[in-house]
């Protein structure tokens, strides 16, 4: 008897290949004989995480026999708090990915169509195309996100759009004007999606919160994550924020117990030590402030950032 599992998945499926993330800096030593590596990989903070949500992660070691809060009353009451939201348009997701993953359960199937940019998050193709949908890539302007274009993309069969603001990998961003005529020019019945994984780094006075706007816009939904800023990429925590009506429906297809105790101790932790917050984001202004300077004068082509990467040209071929 033999079984062929690639023959039982749904189209969109066979496909895809796994994410690749980057190697852990144990398993780069060994496979190159180093003693000394510094990961640039993963978009992850040098200063890891604050010292009080540390010291919150090592108290609930005492618990770790019990499940976690499957709601997140606290963290989500606290994130109520800071957003001005209800806590019933929070999500919490293991990691903002998951909550990514969520929506397109939640949103798409193999008749819908799903909007994105090019050059934008890994994850974006991965879920619509895991779903059976049709992943519809609009060509880059600038590096960044052709919201003119992405809106001429929509058609009857559009069900979800992705936008990253700032973008992963090129660290581009669109301002709030820009946003609000991209989500004026949506169908009420497409959901726009916007990951704002790095907002805390955005040091630019156009830059908008749409968290704020989910009031004018009952089909938006604003991710964040606590693995960027923050620096609990470890633990895997972020969330989503959105009407109630959606919220209430992400959370009918969220996994119990999807966030682990040590994951929502440390966030609730680290929301009230803003200190380390502005610490970690000033010293990420400083490093772009350097890193501009530096290609500059080396004459090598870079695209402005406003995240906590830099995207730059490599002279000569890879090899």
């Amino acid at each position: 008897m033999t079984c062929d599992p690639l023959s039982l998945v749904n189209e969109g499926v066979r496909g895809l290949t796994p994410y690749q993330p980057g190697k852990p800096i144990e398993e780069l030593e060994r496979e190159l004989g180093l003693s000394h590596i510094i990961k640039l990989a993963s978009n992850e903070s040098p200063l890891g995480p604050s010292p009080k949500a540390r010291a919150m992660a090592l108290v609930g070691l005492d618990e770790l026999s019990r499940y976690p809060d499957g709601s997140g009353t606290d963290l989500r009451a606290a994130l109520a708090d800071i957003h001005a939201v209800a806590g019933e348009c929070l999500t919490l997701g293991n990691g903002s990915n998951d909550v990514l993953e969520l929506i397109a359960r939640l949103f798409v199937s193999s008749e819908h169509e799903v909007v994105f940019a090019e050059h934008a998050f890994a994850v974006y193709p991965l879920v619509t195309r895991a779903m059976g949908a049709r992943a519809v890539e609009v060509p880059a302007r600038d590096r960044g996100h052709d919201l003119a274009a992405m809106a001429d993309a929509i058609s009857e069969r559009t069900r979800l759009v992705f936008i990253a603001n700032p973008n992963n990998p090129t660290g581009t961003w669109n301002d709030a004007e820009a946003l609000e005529d991209f989500l004026s020019a949506v169908p009420e019945d497409v959901i726009v999606v916007v990951d704002q994984a790095y907002a805390e780094y955005v040091d630019e006075p156009n830059y908008p919160d749409c968290i704020t706007w989910l009031a004018r816009y009952p089909n938006l939904i604003v991710t964040r994550t606590f693995s960027k800023a923050h620096g609990l990429a470890g633990l895997r925590i972020g969330y989503g924020v959105s009407s109630a009506g959606i919220a209430d429906l992400l959370n009918r297809v969220r996994q119990p117990f999807n966030v682990n105790s040590l994951a929502l101790a440390a966030a609730h932790a680290s929301l009230e030590d803003d200190e380390h917050l502005q610490r970690s984001t000033g010293i990420n202004r400083s490093g772009l402030v350097q890193l501009r300077a530096g290609f500059d004068a080396m004459g090598i082509e870079y695209i402005p950032s406003v995240a906590n990467f830099l995207c730059f040209a490599v002279p000569g071929d890879a090899g």
